[in-house]
């Protein structure tokens, strides 16, 4: 197929029909389940790829760039196609899961070691390390009502959600904001920035990317514009290291530092990386850094002329906005996961919830929050810096609003962490400081030839706090 009005039309900011045009080819169906997973995937990865022709155009670089579904399909797994030194990549701890309350379906999130403590604290569970911690678990939740659930993890900083359906959530008070806002939210400074200079080759050459990010989404837009040649830094803090399989899915062409906020001397050099930094990506909570002056408000008060990025779960405002939250977390509180329940004789009630075939939240937004970096930067001479936001709770919405896609078949939707329909990856191969790691290559195809990050994952934290 080579059809690019097959797929769906996403409103983000920038107008299509001003940019190089890109050429979508491949399946148009590529997973099973009511939504159009396939869809969004697509879409929100042609606009990434629009938007870096159009920043290449405008750095005087001819580079057309054109898109695979099946390509797209292998990048939104890329972590279950990663291998490390032979060994396959730790997927959800065994406490992320769904559990029965008493009128309902609860999903917890404890990949981390503070959620899990937060979570256990919550249900007054003994958490000595051994495996009946979630029969421990599951009783508790079993005792409570899923909303009150919900509520007592989330009040000792854990991470839950109660199921909900699409129609509960948008009468929801925060889903009620959620649905009412514009998938991608722009506001330029309008202040002068200076002009970029000119590129040799790839359309974010010599742009200095500060990464602020956690988890999946953010270090995705990242890891894109790296891959496009921006000199990324990404930032962790000591206390809290990022779990190390996530790093090395989405560690590749940036470098891995960490650094206490907290301690002056790193803010102190941090001020210094950002006097030349054009880009601040942050995926914390809404609020998490305004204490170390790096929120939106403060950085372009500092820098007029920079584009700051931020992604978060709920929004940026409401009565969820400054809560915690992941795609899966997002995905039950949103409807998703009750539209892909399905009937199981061994669950309570005869029915359970499911998921997404893959983390389509996750990836869609980190697409998109790449696409709208480089509009902006195109943009940045005209109408100054800005700052651009998107949630996974609004692209959930954008997900639940796409048109059903059409199946051969009224086949039930895929039971929650079933394989996706079977696409053959194009991974590659490279030798790293864990490894050799098996990888999905970025799903972009520039001037002929499939893009690749430059490098590999560094080991983690090794990296100084200096652009290179």
């Amino acid at each position: 197929m080579d059809d690019d009005a097959a797929w769906p039309a996403l409103t983000v900011p920038g107008a299509p029909g001003t940019e190089p045009g890109v050429a979508v080819v491949g399946p148009r169906r590529l997973w099973d389940g009511p939504l159009d997973v396939e869809g969004l995937a697509v879409a929100s990865v042609r606009e990434a790829a629009r938007a870096a022709a159009s920043l290449a155009a405008r750095r005087g670089v001819d580079v057309p760039i054109a898109v695979d579904s099946r390509d797209v399909a292998a990048a939104f797994e890329s972590f279950q196609h990663l291998r490390v030194a032979g060994r396959a990549p730790e997927g959800f701890a065994p406490l992320s899961t769904f559990y029965a309350a008493t009128d309902g379906w609860v999903r917890v999130h404890a990949n981390y070691p503070h959620h899990r403590h937060a979570l256990t604290s919550a249900l007054e569970v003994t958490d000595d390390g051994d495996p009946s911690v979630r029969e421990g678990v599951a009783a508790a939740i079993a005792s409570m009502p899923a909303h009150a659930v919900e509520t007592r993890v989330r009040a000792t900083g854990g991470v839950a959600a109660a199921l909900r359906t699409p129609q509960e959530w948008r009468t929801h008070e925060h889903g009620r904001l959620v649905t009412a806002q514009p998938l991608v939210h722009v506001r330029a400074t309008g202040a002068p920035a200076a002009p970029l200079a000119p590129a040799d080759d790839l359309p974010l050459t010599g742009l200095r990317v500060l990464d602020l990010t956690r988890v999946i989404a953010g270090p995705t837009a990242t890891r894109l514009l790296g891959a496009l040649g921006a000199d990324v830094l990404r930032l962790d803090p000591p206390g809290r290291p990022e779990l190390l399989d996530q790093h090395l899915d989405t560690g590749f062409g940036k470098r891995s530092a960490v650094g206490d906020l907290a301690d002056p001397a790193t803010r102190a050099r941090v001020g210094e990386l950002l006097v030349t930094a054009d880009v601040v990506v942050s995926g914390y909570r809404p609020g998490a850094l305004t204490t170390f002056g790096l929120d939106a408000d403060s950085l372009l008060a500092r820098r007029p002329g920079l584009v700051v990025a931020e992604l978060s779960a709920w929004g940026a405002d409401g009565p969820w906005g400054h809560e915690r939250g992941f795609d899966s977390i997002v995905q039950v509180a949103a409807g998703i996961a009750h539209r892909y329940g399905r009937n199981d004789d061994a669950a309570p009630g005869g029915w359970r919830p499911g998921a997404l075939p893959v983390q389509a939240l996750d990836h869609a937004a980190g697409y998109l929050l790449a696409a709208t970096v480089m509009r902006l930067l195109a943009g940045r001479t005209d109408e100054g810096g800005a700052v651009a936001r998107i949630s996974l709770a609004r692209v959930a919405e954008e997900l639940l609003r796409l048109p059903g896609p059409q199946r051969a078949s009224s086949a039930a939707p895929t039971p929650a962490g079933a394989a996706p329909m079977q696409v053959a990856p194009a991974v590659r191969h490279r030798e790293s400081a864990y490894g050799v790691i098996v990888y999905v290559p970025p799903p972009l195809v520039v001037a002929g030839d499939r893009l690749d990050f430059p490098t590999p994952p560094q080991e983690y934290g090794t990296a100084e706090l200096a652009w290179t």
